[in-house]
């Protein structure tokens, strides 16, 4: 029987978007020259991962190759179950501009159609950490993905609901049954 297997979850580095603080959803921004810098720090400080992975959004994917190159681990295991949320019509848009078209939506945490359920965010994403917990064996891994995703799995698992900064995260831990 093997120790469960510890996943540090990160969001991607400063991407274009994040800069003009709208929302990307599955959007495929890219990183900028600041999200490289957080990526390579990020790098420096890290322990090593028995495995990376990452979404296959480019502001992810490319943090991921970052840190992976830095610790000469690879290649980045590319994982589409790891995508941010679809957030359907308010992709592209500012807190401004979703106030102005949907009124009340944000304080009342409600979410338009075509936005994805917290239940399909948890399931795609608990498939994809048991997955690679698996490959990991009892070794960290690390996930370079997307704050939507990293905050709807902490609050399925009841922990807080946290704003998270470029490259913070979480850590997850896959048990030998699968549980999260």
């Amino acid at each position: 029987m093997r120790a469960a297997t510890s996943i540090l979850v990160l969001r991607h580095g400063e991407s274009e978007w994040n800069v003009q603080q709208r929302w990307q959803g599955r959007a495929d921004i890219a990183l900028t020259a600041a999200g490289e810098r957080q990526a390579r720090d990020a790098a420096a400080r890290l322990g090593t991962f028995a495995v990376i992975a990452s979404s296959h959004l480019q502001r992810a994917a490319g943090t991921a190759s970052i840190i992976a190159e830095h610790q000469g681990t690879g290649p980045v295991l590319v994982d589409e179950r790891l995508q941010e949320v679809h957030v359907g019509p308010w992709e592209g848009l500012t807190r401004d501009e979703i106030e102005r078209g949907y009124p009340g939506f944000l304080a009342a945490w409600r979410k338009p159609e075509g936005f994805e359920s917290d239940a399909e965010v948890v399931e795609r994403a608990t498939s994809a950490l048991r997955e690679l917990a698996a490959r990991a064996a009892d070794a960290p891994a690390l996930a370079i993905g997307h704050s939507g995703v990293i905050r709807t799995m902490r609050v399925a698992l009841g922990a807080a609901y946290p704003r998270l900064p470029n490259l913070g995260g979480s850590w997850f831990h896959v048990a030998d049954d699968g549980s999260i």
